[in-house]
């Protein structure tokens, strides 16, 4: 995170296996923001504006939307690794689907730890923190893809820009199957605290 241009180059040459990589690093990293919601929304709770009640979310509620939330953080990270790797022959670079994954799954890291906010439910602290997260997971795709790559910087911006569309498509495509699945029974159930 402070040098990253030595370790986009360290990563490119000596990637973990796509099976390593998931089970040492990227189902714990996507593991944090989604533990962390579960115990600020079961245990923690959040207060409505103007209400002095405290709003908690049900175990098993909580539960469900957690694990799925896991799930799709886990997905989304292969899903940005196929794409980096596939538009990585435009701009005249090879990369492997390991070293792809590993590139997605090391410049969404700031992403991951703005999920510790989830301790403390507040749309403040989320919007802080996700602002925080973006930018600094922006910051590290735009200096290090051109180096990751290989690549000339001016290919590097159009290339990262387009890899955060790609990151945009996924999120709304997110946003669309948790309304779908809330609307099938896999929503919150809200439990007033006096």
């Amino acid at each position: 995170m402070t040098h990253p241009d030595e370790e986009w180059d360290s990563i490119r040459e000596h990637p973990p296996g796509i099976l390593r990589l998931y089970l040492t690093q990227i189902i714990w990293l996507a593991a944090l923001p989604a533990a962390c919601t579960f115990y600020g929304t079961t245990q923690t709770g959040w207060s409505l504006p103007g209400s002095e009640q405290v709003v908690r979310l049900t175990e098993s509620s909580a539960m469900v939307m957690s694990v799925l939330a896991w799930l799709a953080i886990l997905a989304g990270v292969a899903v940005m690794g196929a794409f980096v790797q596939w538009m990585s022959e435009t701009f005249g670079s090879k990369p492997t689907m390991a070293q792809s994954i590993a590139f997605s799954c090391y410049t969404a890291f700031p992403l991951f730890l703005a999920g510790l906010c989830g301790l403390a439910p507040s749309i403040w602290l989320a919007i802080v923190a996700g602002t925080i997260g973006a930018s600094w997971s922006a910051w590290l795709l735009y200096s290090g893809l051109p180096v990751f790559m290989r690549i000339p910087k001016e290919q590097g911006f159009v290339y990262a820009s387009s890899v955060l569309c790609i990151g945009l498509v996924v999120l709304v495509s997110l946003m669309i199957t948790t309304v779908i699945l809330w609307s099938m029974g896999a929503g919150p159930e809200y439990v007033q605290v006096l």
